[in-house]
């Protein structure tokens, strides 16, 4: 472990790239986290969405999720308060409950961030989704079943697959 005094080499709105000794890494500005949720319908259905990512230059298949405390109006949500507005605004659904999954750490050698991962069930079409109006996010209802043949696909047409797929692939990437 360094004991070496953080220092911060440069901050934007959004995120904050820091040097620690010889390690350097970004952090979200303000504190802010993310939540990532696991949507699970009645038919046992995963909600997917996908969107175009700068950083990657083409677009990223996910698990729905937002940051904690982004918005106006919204510095004090909770991670499940989070989870089911952007749950809402990205897919269109909402849920009966969001169950919490524990906090998780995505690449830790390069980033702090972590995120809320949440189960959400009880599942209700209340919207089109899509997310906000600069987004362009695209909604895939797949059947549990069908995850990897899904993710295989659309990684053949050349979509990014973030990491948190992987807890919906384990099994089969594991050969069970």
């Amino acid at each position: 472990m360094s004991d070496a005094p953080e220092e911060v080499a440069w901050q934007g709105k959004w995120i904050t790239a820091k040097r620690r000794g010889k390690w350097e890494y970004v952090a979200r500005a303000r504190g802010i986290r993310a939540a990532a949720i696991v949507a699970i319908d009645a038919d046992g259905h995963v909600l997917l969405v996908d969107q175009y990512r700068v950083p990657l230059g083409k677009r990223c298949l996910e698990l729905p999720a937002g940051l904690i405390g982004d918005e106006a109006g919204h510095e004090d949500d909770s991670p499940f308060d989070a989870a089911r507005r952007e749950l809402i605004e990205e897919t269109g659904y909402d849920c009966a409950a969001i169950e919490d999954l524990g906090e998780y750490h995505s690449s830790p050698g390069l980033v702090s961030e972590s995120f809320t991962l949440v189960r959400a069930t009880g599942l209700t079409r209340v919207g089109e989704g899509g997310g906000l109006a600069d987004e362009d996010i695209l909604v895939h209802r797949v059947p549990r079943a069908e995850i990897a043949a899904f993710v295989a696909a659309k990684r053949a047409e050349g979509l990014a697959i973030d990491v948190k797929l992987l807890l919906l692939l384990s099994g089969a990437l594991l050969g069970d």
